[in-house]
């Protein structure tokens, strides 16, 4: 079977330079001396740290959340009793306002940590490592994603052998009221089950996860919808903030409704697509 087709690093030239004006060493020690934060890191905490019944921190994100809070405390946006490495609510709300002090709004205003304005925040206090790129927006089925999300699509593709065709697709602002906001942003995608048997349901679902996908087939006995998958892009920074719910909530071994149930769908290890593709 065909699949079908779902679709630079650029390189400073300042050695010369630097050579000749005597400064580029010290300017690079200086940037060396900068402590990272790791935007993988800190985007997974805040979807995982709001949702959690306690305040357990987030695996390898404690040290990347504490240089972000500590920015925060100093812009007089996130009190210091808050600065503790836990990325929860009040975290998110405190980079939220960040976000809007920039001129940011919308999705660029969701709490979750964006390249630029983590870039920003970080001037002259930390580095930004392990980037996540959203990428542009495209079509696929007649519907709109980012790059990222269909990369990952075509990557769960491969896996199964089969072509997947969409419902739903991201950046869809009340288009079906049912889905309660989860598709206003990038990384969500409703995946068609029609003439799915159960356990092809299942198989699709499982690779949407191994991809680095928080999905679920979803039934009409969960709410007003028909038989289809739906599916989060794990850790996309456009997330709308139903979705980064329903992310935190997978980690946690919940379904992503309103119920906050155990999750129904296949065991698998949790992968971003960045963490699967590192594999």
């Amino acid at each position: 079977m065909t699949l079908p087709a779902r679709a630079a690093a650029l390189a400073p030239a300042v050695l010369f330079a630097s050579l000749l004006t005597g400064t580029g060493g010290a300017q690079a020690a200086e940037a060396g001396a900068l402590p990272s934060v790791s935007m993988e890191a800190t985007v997974k905490a805040a979807q995982i740290d709001p949702r959690r019944p306690d305040s357990t921190l987030t695996p390898g994100a404690k040290d990347s959340v504490l240089l972000v809070e500590q920015a925060l405390r100093d812009r007089s946006l996130l009190d210091a009793k808050w600065v503790d490495g836990y990325f929860g609510t009040t975290t998110v709300a405190a980079y939220a306002k960040y976000q809007k002090s920039l001129g940011l709004t919308g999705l660029d205003a969701n709490g979750l940590p964006g390249k630029a304005s983590l870039t920003k925040l970080g001037a002259g206090r930390f580095k930004v490592t392990a980037v996540i790129e959203p990428g542009g927006r495209v079509s696929t089925d007649g519907f709109v994603v980012n790059a990222r999300t269909n990369g990952m699509l075509t990557e769960a593709e491969r896996l199964l052998g089969r072509e997947l065709v969409l419902d739903q697709g991201s950046y869809n602002p009340g288009g079906d009221p049912t889905s309660a906001g989860t598709h206003d942003g990038g990384g969500v995608v409703d995946v068609s089950v029609a003439g799915m048997s159960a356990a092809t349901r299942t198989a699709v679902v499982r690779a949407l996860r191994v991809v680095g996908f928080a999905a679920w087939v979803r039934s009409p006995r969960q709410g007003d919808w028909p038989w289809h998958i739906h599916a989060v892009a794990i850790s996309d920074p456009s997330l709308s903030s139903q979705a980064q719910h329903q992310v935190g909530d997978y980690y946690l071994g919940l379904n992503g409704l309103a119920d906050r149930g155990e999750d129904d769908g296949p065991a698998v290890t949790i992968r971003t697509w960045e963490e699967y593709r590192r594999r």
